[in-house]
């Protein structure tokens, strides 16, 4: 009985003194990324950014990992020298990235050092565990604005396309010009933050959360976060298509006042329904 409660010390020991190192080193890390996490943080918080979620992807990880924290308590942690190669990786494309400054390159190779770093101190195990929510972080990594630029230029175009095609089989006439919708008695114009890249984003993480807490293997999963790329398309070009009708019979003004904020609760809320509906399919 007294041998059992010494192993179970030892291990209760050994397991505080590997979070204490990993603190410290985590500390480190952030001294490290300083320059990039200010360049996230700028990018999070500007004017119509994409990425307003981003804040809340750190917070997320830390949930879904303290969620398994009994599951953790029953791993035996156990160095893996393994990960010793990512967090060389890590460090290696930080340093290029900073020297390059591409902070897209630097935010993503942070996320490859926190593994690493767990997979080193806690092992195998711990490692699988907090996979996933570790992978939640990509979120929180904004794509490079040029990136982001052509997406948008794209979505944009080929939303108003389609969005045209809706509109001419209900009945009202219009034409598209680029991403411009053109009606008898209203001009519709897509702009960026309308081409539902924004919506894209967000869903894309929503969709990984939903996937993450559903039944089923990793192959039903993917399947439901690669489906929220279409549904939010889907709920983009409804929301589209709804603003151009009600341009048409009510006006531009009535529009594109608080009707096209109250559009964009919708949009998430059709994205919302299409992405529940999608899980209960695969699921």
């Amino acid at each position: 009985m007294e041998e059992n409660l010494g192993t179970q010390r030892h291990k209760e020991i050994k397991m505080k003194k590997n979070y204490i190192k990993l603190a410290l080193i985590g500390l480190v890390v952030l001294a490290m990324y300083v320059p990039t996490m200010i360049w996230m943080w700028d990018r999070w918080f500007a004017e119509e950014s994409y990425y307003s979620h981003g804040i809340l992807m750190p917070i997320l990880a830390i949930f879904l990992i303290m969620f398994k924290k009994d599951e953790l308590k029953a791993i035996k942690q156990k160095k893996n020298n393994w990960g010793l190669l990512l967090i060389g990786l890590g460090i290696i494309i930080h340093l290029a990235s900073s020297w390059m400054r591409v902070y897209f390159t630097s935010g993503l190779s942070m996320i490859v050092l926190i593994m690493g770093l767990i997979l080193y101190f806690m092992g195998t195990g711990y490692f699988k565990k907090t996979l996933a929510p570790i992978l939640f972080l990509i979120f929180m990594v904004p794509m490079p604005m040029i990136v982001i630029a052509n997406l948008s230029v794209k979505m944009k175009l080929f939303a108003a396309q389609i969005a045209t095609v809706f509109i001419n089989k209900i009945g009202i006439q219009a034409m598209v010009d680029g991403s411009t919708i053109r009606t008898l008695h209203s001009t519709m114009m897509v702009e960026g933050p309308c081409s539902g890249l924004r919506s894209l984003i967000s869903l894309l993480a929503l969709g990984a959360l939903v996937a993450y807490f559903m039944k089923g293997g990793w192959i039903r999963k993917t399947i439901l976060l690669l489906l929220t790329i279409p549904i939010a398309i889907c709920a983009n070009i409804f929301r589209i298509t709804l603003l151009t009708g009600v341009a048409e019979i009510y006006g531009e003004k009535f529009a594109m006042g608080k009707f096209h904020d109250f559009s964009g609760f919708l949009l998430f809320f059709v994205a919302l329904v299409g992405l529940m509906m999608a899980k209960e399919i695969v699921e």
